[in-house]
């Protein structure tokens, strides 16, 4: 989970000398990147180096970053006409930059270790769009999915599209598994996530499984705060589903049924922790696992920026030696 990145001093060295944008822009970068945590750490896979919003860019959104403050969009959707306006992507023109970038990591990597691609879910996509950068409330997104269902729908129909399709892509440009980000769809009731978004994951989902043509690459559905409706989410579909610190691990999967594998689930905060404390909690995830096949060792969510590197060698040793 965001295992290149700001905790890394290889990453802060690139990022004194070039923005986020540039960096996502830039192949050789965004592959090097990439390959940062692979060069230091015996972690499993790979997760590709982009960011979620950057279909916001060829969208005509305005996506910037402002430091310290995180996304910004100066064209937020908000109304009707501005959703219909938007205009229809082909991910290999308008995200070729990513795509590049993946064939580049794909062919670096050992046969051994995968690169994950990735994408934003179309309810966390829109909650940026409609909100013009990260919210506590999603007042504004709330207030157009329950006001304005007809454009709602017409929205989130249109990522799921775009994000389905983008995934495709990713497989066909090298990735050996994808992973569909619905970050904030914790702040929905399970009725709001039933009514206004599960159907359109489950189209995103749909498409990324066909990975281009029926390719068998295998594709994770991740959220956070997804407790309450875990059984709707894992139902919106997914060979793997993500699940977060909040719930057991072994609970969890009691309560998939559709036979899925299960991604987590240790809090990012135990990183920071002392090495026993952290060594307690990795071992209460394995042991809740119980050895079972399916499970993939994650974090709940991504990994922060305050994260030593040495913790993070730890518990990738720790998962190892079972």
């Amino acid at each position: 989970m965001r295992q290149a990145g700001r905790y890394l001093p290889e990453y802060r060295a690139l990022r004194q000398k070039h923005t986020l944008l540039e960096l996502c822009h830039t192949p050789d970068l965004a592959a090097a990147i990439t390959l940062q945590p692979i060069r230091r750490f015996a972690v499993d896979a790979a997760i590709l180096f982009a960011d979620i919003l950057l279909p916001f860019e060829p969208l005509g959104l305005g996506l910037s970053f402002a430091a310290g403050e995180g996304p910004q969009i100066a064209r937020p959707l908000r109304d009707a006409a501005a959703v219909r306006a938007l205009p229809a992507l082909d991910p290999e023109e308008s995200l070729g930059d990513v795509l590049a970038a993946a064939r580049l990591v794909a062919a670096e990597l050992p046969p051994h270790v995968p690169l994950i691609g990735f994408a934003g879910a179309p309810f966390t996509l829109a909650s940026y769009a409609i909100e013009g950068g990260p919210s506590k409330s999603f007042v504004r997104t709330k207030s157009l999915m329950h006001q304005t269902p007809d454009t709602w729908h017409l929205l989130l129909d249109r990522f799921a599209d775009l994000t389905g399709r983008y995934l495709a892509a990713q497989a066909r440009a090298g990735a050996r598994a994808l992973q569909l980000f619905d970050s904030w769809a914790g702040y929905l009731s399970p009725a709001e996530y039933r009514d206004y978004v599960l159907p359109h994951s489950r189209k995103a989902l749909a498409l990324a499984a066909a990975a281009g043509g029926g390719g068998g690459v295998p594709v994770i559905h991740f959220g956070t705060g997804t407790g309450p409706f875990l059984e709707d989410f894992a139902a919106a579909g997914g060979d793997v589903v993500g699940v977060d610190w909040r719930v057991p691990l072994d609970a969890a999967w009691r309560r998939l049924r559709n036979g899925q594998a299960i991604q987590g689930n240790l809090d990012p905060a135990a990183l920071l922790a002392p090495r026993e404390v952290l060594r307690r909690q990795v071992r209460e995830v394995l042991d809740l696992a119980g050895g079972r096949p399916g499970h993939v060792f994650n974090l709940g969510h991504g990994i922060v920026p305050e994260t030593p590197p040495d913790a993070v060698a730890f518990v990738v040793e720790l998962v190892h030696g079972g």
